[in-house]
């Protein structure tokens, strides 16, 4: 049953396709251009239709369900690889997808409130401030006078997406069985990450919650406004946040009237996006022109402000590390760095001859260094790195996927603002600086102090412990001692002789006495903690050197 309702949505894709007469533009690829004389089978290419081609793409992603306007939400920030006429019908799928009717909005309220929600209320919209593939946006105000949004997910939205995820995964898997490429591209794992992406969305209390994040970590900044959150009135399936007033990011003409200037915001907006993904590892990953907005109020020293939560992307140490080194070290044009750290973090295979990958992505990205946005096409130099990936088996990171995805979105609308931007000269200063945050001898010295508390917390339990070990390894000696035969008696005797883990031990123990006693004593040497705690990480150092030689010798 589960196949057969599979092959009955390809059968209403291709249906949609050729209703919406792009079965042409699927045959223009060169795999199926042999099939291209079904085309003329087609009936709806047999009339007249006045339809342009943005158009019928548009109706079509809309017709096809969420996953397919999340797609063409994307693809409508790169005007750079879209002609005028499809860019500009694919903008409208940023919160003009066709709304449900009120009728359904009204039964949604009342199940989440179980009341009238008029009573919640003293105003609410009939028609829909926005309308896109997951959910839909009403005015309203509270009873104290605070005007609001409320956001309301689309009825039965949930199932539609659990049923193109599912064709997903089955492409995915025939994918990575059949396909040259497909261990290498991960297919699997990045459906499962869009699929987690996709469902978290659906969930608006974590969509608030986001917000509520986000919010913190830009509090008392002039950069980023996000709104408040109405805790109260929430629920899984409905959102209440303050309604904000701003001119969207890609209406130039009105930024301009307002005097806005445009080139101090687009450095902003890469500034905060620097600050989201290294300071804060927590970055809104759906920035398309319907979701970002430009206060009115500060013209020359402008405000974006921030809605739609629901995709937010974080990054772990370690990939956070690895990216801001790669990009560093590319500013720098440090192409051999660059490719050290691909092979050092395993993103390419550990036998890759590292000049060879050097020449490889200096070949790819020196014609495009220090050159305004007008003047590159990421496009072409996305598809060129991907085709240096292949030759090096460059695999796919599915961790990586929104971050990619919110630089195309930032480049796209980085070009609208402000074409003759230098993202070299933007960004190299915001990645060295959190660098040098994080390295060095005062990282080292903040992550002692923050570790210190915890480290004091334990030390009174060290020489228990330790006492322990000894313990346990005395009553192993002499279990082994009864059992084992003379030869293994004289080996474990002469292993007695000198045992260099109790060695190590035993001096863990004095030292741990010893920064014990100085804790409970401070007068016997006034160090502060910090300076106590680098002593004690130096005479661990020292111990673990005369292991070393002990072991050597004892071996």
């Amino acid at each position: 049953m589960r196949n057969l309702l599979l092959v009955f949505r390809l059968l209403q894709i291709n249906y949609i396709l050729a209703r919406y007469r792009l079965d042409r533009v699927l045959f223009s690829f060169n795999i199926f251009r042999s099939f291209r004389f079904f085309s003329w089978f087609n009936p709806w290419n047999w009339r007249k239709n006045y339809d342009t081609r943005g158009k019928r793409i548009r109706l079509a992603l809309e017709a096809l369900g969420p996953i397919f306007v999340k797609f063409g939400q994307t693809l409508s920030t790169r005007r750079d690889l879209l002609p005028a006429d499809i860019a500009d019908e694919l903008a409208l799928l940023q919160d003009r997808v066709p709304p449900f009717a009120f009728e359904q909005v009204s039964q949604i309220l009342q199940l989440a409130y179980g009341e009238d929600y008029q009573t919640l209320f003293t105003e609410f919209s009939i028609q829909p401030l926005a309308s896109a593939s997951i959910a839909q946006v009403h005015t309203a105000k509270l009873p104290a006078g605070s005007e609001v949004i409320v956001k309301i997910v689309r009825p039965g939205i949930k199932k539609i997406i659990n049923r193109d995820i599912e064709l997903l995964h089955l492409i995915a898997s025939l994918a990575e069985r059949y396909w040259q490429d497909g261990p290498r591209l991960h297919p699997v794992e990045v459906v499962a990450e869009f699929e987690r992406t996709l469902l978290d969305e659906l969930d608006l209390k974590r969509e608030a919650a986001n917000a509520s994040q986000l919010k913190r970590n830009f509090s008392g900044s002039n950069q980023l406004y996000v709104p408040e959150i109405h805790w109260e009135h929430c629920r899984d399936n409905v959102l209440v946040m303050e309604r904000i007033y701003g001119i969207r990011v890609n209406n130039i003409s009105e930024l301009i009237e307002c005097g806005i200037d445009l080139k101090k915001l687009a450095e902003r907006g890469v500034e905060i996006f620097y600050t989201q993904v290294f300071r804060d590892s927590f970055f809104h990953a759906d920035m398309h022109p319907g979701n970002i907005f430009i206060s009115y109020e500060r013209p020359h020293d402008p405000q974006y402000i921030a809605v739609d939560f629901g995709i937010m992307g974080s990054l772990n140490a370690k990939d956070q590390r690895y990216l801001a080194e790669n990009m560093v070290a590319f500013f720098n044009r440090d192409y051999r760095r660059v490719a050290e750290l691909h092979v050092e973090s395993g993103w390419v295979p550990i036998d890759t001859r590292i000049d060879e990958f050097e020449a490889a992505i200096r070949t790819v990205c020196e014609p495009i260094f220090q050159r305004p946005l007008k003047d590159i096409s990421f496009g072409q130099t996305l598809l060129k790195l991907f085709q240096t990936a292949r030759r090096f088996n460059m695999e796919v990171q599915p961790q990586l996927i929104l971050l990619q995805k919110t630089l195309f979105n930032i480049e796209g609308l980085g070009r609208q603002l402000y074409p003759e931007l230098d993202l070299w000269t933007t960004g190299k200063p915001h990645l060295e600086r959190w660098i040098k945050q994080q390295l060095g001898p005062r990282a080292l010295l903040r992550k002692i102090c923050e570790g210190a508390p915890y480290w004091a917390e334990k030390l009174p339990e060290i020489p228990d412990l330790i006492y322990d070990i000894l313990r346990y390894q005395k009553q192993r000696g002499l279990e082994q001692d009864i059992a084992s035969t003379r030869t293994r008696q004289l080996g474990s005797a002469k292993q007695r002789k000198f045992n260099p883990s109790i060695l190590g031990f035993g001096a863990g123990c004095l030292l741990s006495s010893t920064l014990f006693s100085l804790a409970m004593h401070p007068p016997l040497l006034p160090l502060s903690l910090a300076s106590s705690l680098i002593i004690g990480l130096a005479g661990i150092g020292s111990l673990g050197i005369i292991y070393g030689i002990f072991s050597k010798k004892a071996g």
